[in-house]
């Protein structure tokens, strides 16, 4: 009886602390912690998606993205800033050392901002891919943006504006006219842009009320580092460089070699790193893959037009697979002028012979040096003598070894049934002179 009875309290305890652990664990916070480091390009706006949705699926209570960074492409912090607007979760900016340029409006897009004392944020002029200023229409765009950014947080716009636009005087901050506004820790708490400047993670865990909470960091996977590095913006033109060089190079290799496996390989860590990173889909890989064909079939089909089309599959593909296509051009004309110059340099300076192209195209040629001739060589008729059998006018028939000849004279009539004598064998043509009659 009593066994029973201990038994069923233990069982009874067991449960009740159970249901304990399970209250403690359900009113534990969690906190998601993600870098944002380096250039600001589509695969860092990839990966921060990834954050935002793993944190979503986690029910998380607060984001903090570490930013330090010294900017980059327009377009990917925007769809940065929008995913951080679009999410639930609360979102901390956590400035480590600078958030520039484009980090700057990332961390204007979330809900608050921290900076440590040495960090600085601001100097956020839009340039283009060539690195000079960019139009006034992106400009425009650029400065709505980042007023939009201070606004929907409750921050005082001008500040934000001033970080873009030189014309706005703010002295009192070291940004008179003529200048960008980049703000300090103490500047930026002033202006109310920062809601504190804490010495390192251990205290901004502190002020958020977030100290004992699960914190959870969220890393780049490789994949996802090595899409970052092949879409940056000096990285794409490099890759096509080597392309176009490994492909000429090739054209004057015999079979397919190593400058052949570089080319293909340059194009393929292209196509890859913006796939992952989310900027294209497969369908500018497949067409890539079309063009290739079709300017395969020019070669052993002619006519200009399969190879033109495939040409054109292949330059709209790497087009397609970037989000900027001014970029792509500069990166493009890169790659071209450097693979003519090696062209150039591989034929003019190494004379190099082009051995691609030998099995499609007829180099053999029939000299007479060689043998070849076009018609039968009437040598054994060299200093015969014979008759007219017509005039030779200076063209005509005779009578040689018992054999008629198409004859030619040296230029002089002869009339039938003169003696003639051949003189000279030039393959089918014979040439002939009379023969004075010494009567």
């Amino acid at each position: 009886m009593w066994r029973y009875l201990s038994v069923l309290l233990f069982g009874l305890l067991f449960t009740m602390s159970s249901f304990g652990g399970a209250t403690v664990s359900a009113n534990e916070k969690i906190v998601y912690h993600v870098p944002v480091e380096e250039t600001v390009e589509k695969g860092l706006s990839a990966f921060l998606e990834r954050a935002l949705t793993t944190a979503e699926a986690a029910d998380a209570d607060l984001v903090v993205f570490e930013v330090n960074t010294p900017g980059g492409a327009v377009d990917a912090a925007g769809e940065i800033a929008k995913l951080l607007a679009d999410s639930p979760i609360k979102t901390v900016a956590y400035v480590n050392n600078r958030a520039l340029s484009a980090g700057a409006y990332i961390s204007l897009s979330a809900d608050e901002i921290y900076m440590v004392p040495s960090a600085t944020m601001g100097s956020a002029a839009v340039i283009d891919s060539t690195g000079n200023a960019a139009s006034k229409k992106a400009q425009s765009y650029w400065l709505a943006a980042m007023k939009t950014a201070a606004e929907q947080n409750g921050r005082d716009p001008i500040y934000a504006q001033a970080m873009a636009d030189v014309d706005i005087d703010l002295p009192e901050y070291g940004a008179e006219k003529g200048k960008l506004l980049t703000f300090t820790a103490e500047q930026a708490k002033k202006a109310g842009y920062s809601e504190g400047t804490v010495s390192g993670k251990a205290e901004l865990y502190s002020i958020l009320g977030v100290e004992d909470a699960d914190i959870r960091s969220i890393e780049e996977s490789f994949p996802e580092k090595l899409a970052r590095f092949l879409t940056n913006p000096i990285v794409v033109p490099i890759l096509l460089t080597i392309a176009g060089i490994g492909i000429v190079m090739e054209l004057f290799s015999p079979g397919f070699g190593i400058p052949g496996v570089i080319g293909i390989t340059s194009l393929v860590l292209f196509f890859y790193g913006h796939l992952v990173a989310g900027i294209t889909g497969y369908e500018s890989l497949a067409m890539f893959i079309i063009g290739v064909i079709l300017v395969l079939i020019e070669f052993f089909i002619p006519g200009g037009i399969i190879g033109l089309l495939g040409f054109t599959a292949v330059v709209g593909s790497l087009f397609l697979a970037t989000g900027d296509p001014v970029h792509m051009t500069i990166s493009l004309l890169i790659a071209v002028t450097v693979s003519i110059l090696v062209f150039i340099l591989l034929v003019k300076v190494f004379g190099k012979q082009m051995k691609f192209f030998r099995k499609m195209i007829l180099t053999d040629a029939t000299k007479t040096e060689q043998g070849y001739v076009s018609n039968p060589n009437r040598l054994d008729l060299l200093g015969a003598e014979g008759k007219a059998l017509t005039d030779l006018r200076p063209s005509g028939t005779a009578l040689v070894k018992e054999e008629r000849v198409d004859v030619v004279t040296e230029g002089s009539f002869i009339s039938k049934g003169s003696k003639i004598i051949i003189v000279k064998v030039e393959g089918s043509r014979v040439v002939v002179r009379e023969i004075p009659d010494s009567n």
